[in-house]
C-alpha cells in the first residue's frame, strides 16, 4: 500500500507560479512512476504530467509543455509539480497518483494504483 499526500496548493493570481508537493510512504519510492492529474469542477480528470522511477523522462500534457516541470526526490519520497504562467481555466483539484506496473508511462487516470486526496489550485483573474 502506498499513501500519498499533497501540499502546495492555494490562490494565485494568473501569471503567477505555484509548486505542487507530494510526499509518499508505504512502498520503496523509487519502484513507483509517479503523475500529477487535476480535475475542475464539472469535468473530468485529467493528466497533467509523469515521471520515470529514475526521473530522467518526463512526459507533459500539451497544454502545460513549456510552463509546468514535474521532479522527484528518491531520497525524500517526493515528487513536485513546478507550474508557472497560470490561467484561469487550470483552477481545479490536482492529484498525486503513482503505478507500480513496469512499462509504458501511463497518462491514463484508470492506470495508477494509488492517489492522494488532491489539493486545490485557485487562479484568480
Amino acid at each position: 500500500q502506498v499513501q500519498l499526500v499533497e501540499s502546495g496548493g492555494g490562490l494565485v493570481q494568473a501569471g503567477g507560479s505555484l509548486r505542487l508537493s507530494c510526499a509518499a510512504s508505504g512502498r520503496t519510492f523509487s519502484s513507483l512512476v509517479m503523475g500529477w492529474f487535476r480535475q475542475a469542477p464539472g469535468k473530468e480528470r485529467d493528466f497533467v504530467a509523469a515521471i520515470t522511477r529514475s526521473g530522467i523522462t518526463t512526459y507533459y500534457a500539451d497544454s502545460v509543455k513549456g510552463r509546468f516541470t514535474i521532479s522527484r526526490d528518491n531520497a525524500k519520497n517526493t515528487v513536485y509539480l513546478q507550474m508557472n504562467s497560470l490561467n484561469t481555466e487550470e483552477t481545479a483539484v490536482y492529484y498525486c497518483a503513482a503505478d507500480r506496473a513496469v512499462g509504458v508511462i501511463p497518462r491514463r487516470d484508470y492506470e495508477y494504483d494509488y492517489w492522494g486526496q488532491g489539493t486545490q489550485v485557485t487562479v484568480s483573474s
